[in-house]
């Protein structure tokens, strides 16, 4: 292993710029060279690979985004695509690939590097949290710390005017900012892709809740939710409840993904990335490196896209307690 390739892909997460400083500065230890794939599998198509060495990683680990770029590549599904890619590739000498993204990432790795004999190593990087095979995935603590912080702030607003107000996070297929964010906020109704929506309890609860006093509130809604996302059951929930609450719907977007990664993403994507040369080095390929129990674990690429994270039930169950309470009393 005398030279490795580096490249991000898909979504953007706080921290992967920390992750690629790793990789840099580890290989560079071991006497290996670092080649940056920029645009990621659209880059490798494109033979858009520069150098990289210990100072074009300096002063990048505190910051946001990716200055590899990232892309979604549809030339890379095809033939023609995966052997201008393996060309380039070639071309560079490069033995190895580091890989950060998700499940997408890691299925193009998988077959690529099955027909053309390339080890890759995946690094999980996006901000949903809902990669087999890890705890955590790097940007997912930041994108829940300014879920939380944004909350806060509607809060403010919501309480002033007596409004209940509907924010709305990313999580698509998974529910993990939703769910952890809502808890932190104190929500009274947290909404995810993972269970069934009672709009009826929901209302049912404002309500209740507005009978003793409470006259503003906080409902997240993970984008992917059964009903349509924060717009679509704002609207069915106004139905409900009449005109008893003025209801506003707060859409946070891509603000979720940017910002300086916080110290736990920026320690997480340090060990996963050392851990990815390391793995390179020993020859591994087409593994995911993840952190589980505070401890690196390998997991086959096969076992990461085909299984996903499941929610706690025991902080769901939770969430549902401390939302709303039935006795009178409290």
């Amino acid at each position: 292993m005398k030279k490795i390739g580096i490249f991000t892909s898909g979504g953007d997460a706080p921290g992967m710029n920390a992750c690629l400083r790793a990789v840099v500065r580890s290989a560079q230890f071991h006497k290996i060279k670092v080649v940056g794939i920029k645009r990621g599998y659209e880059g490798m198509i494109d033979g858009d690979l520069i150098p990289l060495n210990d100072r074009s990683v300096s002063g990048i680990i505190h910051r946001g985004g990716t200055i590899l770029g990232s892309a979604r590549s549809k030339r890379f599904r095809t033939e023609e695509g995966m052997k201008q890619a393996y060309k380039n590739l070639k071309a560079k000498k490069i033995d190895g690939v580091v890989a950060i993204g998700g499940d997408g990432t890691f299925r193009g790795a998988t077959e690529f590097s099955n027909k053309f004999n390339i080890p890759f190593i995946g690094i999980p990087g996006t901000i949903d949290n809902d990669m087999y095979g890890t705890d955590y995935t790097i940007g997912y603590d930041t994108a829940l710390n300014t879920i939380v912080e944004a909350i806060d702030k509607i809060r403010d607003t919501a309480s002033a005017h007596d409004r209940l107000f509907f924010v709305e996070v990313m999580g698509r297929d998974a529910g993990f900012l939703a769910l952890l964010s809502g808890l932190a906020s104190g929500a009274e109704g947290i909404m995810v892709p993972e269970l069934q929506s009672d709009v009826k309890g929901l209302v049912k609860n404002l309500k209740k809740a507005q009978k003793k006093g409470k006259n503003s509130s906080i409902v997240v809604v993970a984008e992917g939710d059964d009903e349509g996302g924060a717009m679509e059951l704002a609207e069915k929930v106004k139905v409900g409840l009449g005109d008893s609450f003025e209801i506003k719907v707060s859409i946070l977007g891509h603000l979720q993904r940017g910002g300086n990664p916080s110290c736990f993403d920026r320690v997480l994507a340090s060990r996963l990335g050392f851990a990815a040369v390391e793995a390179l080095k020993s020859g591994k390929s087409n593994e995911m490196v993840g952190l589980v129990n505070q401890k690196v674990k390998h997991t086959p690429f096969n076992k990461a896209v085909k299984n996903t994270n499941k929610l706690n039930k025991e902080l769901v169950e939770m969430a549902q307690v401390l939302a709303f309470c039935d006795n009178e009393n409290n």
